[in-house]
């Protein structure tokens, strides 16, 4: 079996996904994500320009070799752009595979380990008492693990809060466009929004929280520290991953779970974090890690360390990569959870989905390889729409980590 043809579908049924279709001479396909937001087009050019033309020709089976191909052959290795791009092509390789030998993607990498995947929304509001009402009524769907971000008293906009009563996306048509950001505000807040959420919630429910890189790693670990009481299950990205010196101090004041990475792109982003057991949780998402190729290693040296899998999964990720995260985390032993925000109705008109949500959990059917496909002649009615991150300024005007 050769590769004929791999293509590149981008579209935007409520927000941009790029698609990455590779073509097999006996006309087996598969699809890999190959979605970063506010960057899409940038990984397109990656794609079409250099990677599609060396994939031509080559066996689909070689997934090692191709994935060191397109790693250890470009000597500007690393970096997001370039590793969307592997994960797309890793990802449909492994379809491709799946599909081949008639079996769940599961199925090729260890089998099941579990039944079913722990997933965690994200609840909301503009104030605290907003918050308890959003949390309240994703409790009552079912979900056992809530994600709890809330409008502070001064901060005109937060992070994970929308501005109206619409599904949060952060993205926002054209150039990016400012907020500002007050730490001590923020500080002072949290504790109270989850000392509250525990009041109302009890103990039985798992609650997560999101810092968004926007702390010193002392300011990290006064937080981690105050919400100790209120036994998250993470704290996620509490410092800039940049310096992971800072996880030092954090652990050394704090027993609060940490998860960080959805930023990070290869184990080399982990390996002192392993080692040292800075963290509990790794964030990195398929799309953005290498793939599955990759991402089977990181778990690996992940679980010698007692540390689990935690995968960043926002709607700002095609329903493909979430069908391979579910695939990855049935098999992987050192699971943890699984980000879950379910794409708005209007994707599936391009997307069929192979999973679903039941009590907590998502389920995937048997469907060989990852088991979602697209709908390219429907894709065509959503064209692309440059949409940007935010960036974030601290009051005084100084540029900071959004």
């Amino acid at each position: 079996m050769k590769i004929t043809e791999a293509k590149v579908i981008v579209c935007c049924p409520g927000r941009n996904f790029v698609t990455l279709k590779i073509i097999t001479d006996q006309g087996i396909f598969g699809l890999g994500d190959a979605t970063l937001n506010g960057m899409e087009k940038s990984v397109v050019a990656y794609l079409e320009n250099y990677c599609i033309p060396s994939l031509i020709g080559r066996d689909p089976a070689n997934t090692e070799d191709i994935w060191h191909y397109f790693y250890r052959g470009v000597y500007w290795r690393r970096g997001a752009v370039s590793m969307t791009a592997v994960s797309a092509i890793d990802m449909a390789l492994w379809d491709i595979k799946g599909k081949v030998l008639n079996t769940p993607l599961y199925n090729l990498i260890g089998g099941k380990s579990r039944d079913k995947v722990l997933v965690y929304c994200h609840a909301y509001g503009k104030n605290i008492a907003e918050t308890l009402i959003d949390v309240g009524k994703y409790v009552e769907k079912g979900f056992r693990a809530v994600r709890v971000q809330s409008g502070i008293p001064g901060i005109e906009h937060t992070y994970g809060v929308p501005k109206d009563n619409k599904h949060y996306e952060p993205a926002h048509k054209g150039l990016a466009h400012e907020e500002v950001w007050d730490t001590p505000r923020y500080l002072n807040f949290v504790p109270e929004l989850f000392e509250k959420v525990r009041e109302t919630f009890g103990d039985n429910i798992h609650l997560l929280h999101d810092a968004h890189h926007r702390c010193t790693p002392v300011e990290a670990s006064r937080l981690a520290k105050e919400l100790e009481p209120y036994h998250l299950f993470w704290l996620e990205d509490p410092v800039a991953g940049e310096l992971q010196e800072g996880l030092r101090l954090i652990r050394q004041h704090s027993v609060t779970p940490i998860a960080i990475g959805e930023v990070f792109n290869t184990i080399f982003d982990y390996s002192s974090l392993f080692t040292e057991q800075l963290i509990d949780y790794i964030r990195m998402p398929i799309v953005h890690g290498g793939g599955i190729t990759h991402l089977l290693k990181v778990a690996a040296m992940a679980s010698v360390y007692h540390i689990n899998t935690g995968f960043h999964g926002a709607t700002d990720l095609s329903p493909v990569n979430l069908a391979a995260s579910v695939h990855f985390n049935m098999a992987v032993n050192n699971f943890g959870i699984l980000e879950y925000m379910p794409h708005q109705e209007i994707v599936s008109e391009v997307f069929s989905t192979n999973y679903r949500f039941e009590d907590g959990y998502l389920k995937i059917d048997e469907s060989p390889g990852i088991g979602v496909d697209i709908d390219e002649k429907a894709a065509k009615k959503f064209p692309y729409a440059m949409a940007r991150l935010p960036v974030n300024r601290k009051t005084d005007g100084t540029m900071f980590n959004w």
